[in-house]
């Protein structure tokens, strides 16, 4: 027996030969796109519009709904009952906004529980001290008192007062319920 192959059978490839497998499938050649820009005056292929956006929902206040919202999914103001209490969580945002704005926590960590115009103006704030007093080490801020009030079923307005190593600040803010949890629509920390 030769080595050799028989005439007019074809040549299989080394792997082929000892293995007893198939050979593998062979390359495709396809022409490369065309990378050269068009001609002066030349039509161009319109690329299709990219219509899918990210974007926030609108925060519904009034029981309204602005143009264009679909009511399956704008947010649904929640009942007092249906929530936790506030009066915890009010002392934990001032806490962490506090410390937002003595630069001990990126302002990041509250966009769940603000809402747009709150969490831009407390980025601002955060962003003016730091450039006027400078990353300073200070002790850790602690909450002295809160006291809270619900003008009406959904929403509670709390004023806290907070030490933050240095001075004692005054705060107040304004929860809603929307969505099965709290936001705060308004904060304003002295």
């Amino acid at each position: 027996m030769s080595a050799l192959p028989e005439a007019g059978a074809p040549e299989l490839p080394p792997a082929a030969r000892s293995t007893g497998r198939p050979e593998p499938a062979r390359l495709r050649v396809v022409p490369a796109p065309r990378s050269e820009p068009a001609e002066l005056g030349a039509p161009r292929r319109r690329r299709p519009p990219v219509i899918a956006q990210q974007g926030v929902l609108p925060l519904v206040l009034d029981g309204t709904l602005p143009r264009g919202v679909d009511p399956a999914v704008a947010p649904r103001p929640t009942a007092s009952a249906e929530l936790p209490d506030p009066e915890p969580l009010c002392a934990g945002l001032v806490l962490a906004a506090v410390e937002v704005l003595t630069g001990a926590r990126p302002a990041a960590q509250l966009v769940r529980w603000l809402t747009a115009d709150v969490y831009a103006g407390l980025q601002r704030r955060a962003a003016l001290a730091l450039r006027v007093r400078g990353r300073r080490r200070t002790a850790r801020a602690v909450v002295r008192h809160v006291r809270t009030s619900a003008p009406r079923d959904g929403v509670v307005e709390a004023a806290v007062v907070v030490w933050d190593g240095e001075r004692v600040r005054a705060a107040a803010l304004r929860l809603e319920g929307v969505d099965h949890r709290w936001r705060v629509t308004a904060l304003e920390v002295g």
